[in-house]
């Protein structure tokens, strides 16, 4: 063999390990934000119960008024500390006030577990976030790790709609999230 072909077997390998370096670093640093980029700021405000805050909430989107044809994110930073189980079983009582007509329990059931899958114990500074994807369905993240893709545009409707419901429980914090707020 000579040194030509030695040189550039070397250079290849070279060229190969940066390319998947460069790769494992894009994908280790993406994050919510990537599913999002020409979004903006569109609101943000706090979620708090009997004067203790649990979150502050912001709400990203592609379009403004934000709407379902459109992407969006909710980004959420705790403040307290919440078992996954009980985000999950809160948004699942959330999504069933909130219909305008029964869900199934096997559908419910489903939600409940998708959500389990996505959810992460938070503690106070932890960042949940929720990309809506348009006729689609939902992408979540815990920090910058993406934690669930779930292909079910009714999924994804009900799911949002715990903060963007006009019947929402937290309508102050509605209204901030659409930049409709005073």
């Amino acid at each position: 063999m000579s040194c030509s072909s030695c040189f550039r077997k070397r250079t290849d390998v070279r060229a190969f390990v940066a390319l998947v370096l460069a790769l494992w670093v894009s994908a280790a640093c993406a994050d919510w934000r990537g599913d999002v980029q020409s979004a903006q700021l569109v609101g943000e405000g706090d979620f708090s119960v009997l004067g203790f805050r649990l979150y502050r909430a912001q709400m990203w989107s592609e379009r403004v008024p934000v709407d379902y044809d459109a992407r969006f994110a909710l980004h959420i930073v705790y403040a307290r500390g919440i078992k996954r189980e009980r985000l999950a079983d809160t948004g699942i009582s959330e999504i069933k006030r909130l219909a305008g007509v029964p869900i199934p329990a096997d559908t419910l059931e489903r939600w409940r577990a998708d959500m389990l899958q996505a959810f992460v114990d938070v503690s106070p500074g932890d960042q949940l976030s929720a990309v809506y994807l348009p006729d689609k369905g939902v992408r979540f993240y815990a920090g910058e790790r993406m934690t669930g893709e779930f292909d079910d545009p009714a999924f994804a409707r009900a799911f949002f709609g715990i903060w963007l419901d006009p019947s929402t429980r937290a309508p102050t914090l509605r209204k901030q999230l659409l930049g409709t707020a005073p």
